[in-house]
């Protein structure tokens, strides 16, 4: 899940939901997933949450972000 310079559909790195929701989970995910792993998780949670309100975006980009990165790392243990 690589970003593709001028991909319309690239993480928005700016965005202060996308930034504080890396850098927490890289810290809390960091023994068990990458800072890509965890970056590409977090952005594809942006992309998708997209058309929720701009204010709650912060707190539900890291909500689904956890969520998505303890699913993916029970699968990959089990």
């Amino acid at each position: 899940m690589g970003l593709v310079p001028n991909d319309p559909f690239r993480c928005p790195l700016h965005d202060e939901a996308v930034q504080g929701a890396i850098e927490r989970l890289a810290s809390e995910f960091s023994r068990r997933a990458g800072l890509t792993t965890v970056s590409d998780v977090v952005c594809g949670c942006r992309r998708d949450l997209d058309t929720s309100p701009v204010h709650a975006l912060p707190e539900l980009v890291e909500r689904l972000a956890r969520q998505r990165l303890l699913q993916l790392i029970d699968t990959v243990e089990t």
